[in-house]
């Protein structure tokens, strides 16, 4: 059997962060949606909570795809995903089925990994010659924890009573919370 410490390792940080995205999703007022930070007047407009979560999905997309070429033959069926919207307004609800359909499908393309597989190259659009899947596995994680924050930003801002529980997953006992 190979070897999948490495592996398992990120699939467990990459899973903790979509359920704390999923948490901070089901937490838009639906009333809300249309809500955008005012930035001062010389910067573009900030994105609205709703497009915020349609970038989200896209942020989940990246590590489908990612996954769909490294193991062509065994997550074939992820080339459907392409079809789905992402980077459009969408409502909470919306959002947070997409986010599960992601996250299923993530979850079982790092059962396809192993941790030899993270140092194989995989070709990207932007590197022809290719990254390793390690590499790309990380840049969509940072991806999607950017904006994560951001969502628990706007929803601060927004007026909803959110703390660091929210956006974190604390691994100690019940006193270990953070602010």
């Amino acid at each position: 059997m190979p070897e999948r410490a490495i592996v398992e390792s990120i699939a467990e940080k990459v899973l903790e962060a979509i359920e704390r995205t999923e948490h901070l999703v089901s937490l838009v007022p639906l009333e809300r949606l249309e809500w955008q930070p005012d930035l001062p007047s010389h910067l573009p407009p900030a994105n609205d909570l709703g497009h915020t979560l349609g970038h989200l999905l896209d942020c989940l997309s990246g590590f489908c795809a990612v996954f769909q070429v490294a193991f062509p033959t065994e997550l074939a069926d992820f080339a459907k995903l392409r079809s789905l919207p992402v980077n459009q307004f969408c409502s909470a609800e919306e959002a947070g089925r997409r986010i599960k359909t992601y996250g299923a499908h993530i979850e079982r393309g790092f059962r396809c990994c192993s941790d030899a597989d993270l140092a194989r190259k995989i070709p990207t659009v932007f590197v022809p010659d290719g990254e390793t899947l390690v590499t790309l596995l990380l840049g969509n994680l940072e991806h999607l924890l950017n904006h994560k924050y951001q969502l628990f930003l706007y929803l601060k801002l927004a007026g909803v009573a959110i703390s660091s529980q929210d956006i974190y997953r604390f691994r100690g006992g019940p006193d270990s919370g953070g602010s």
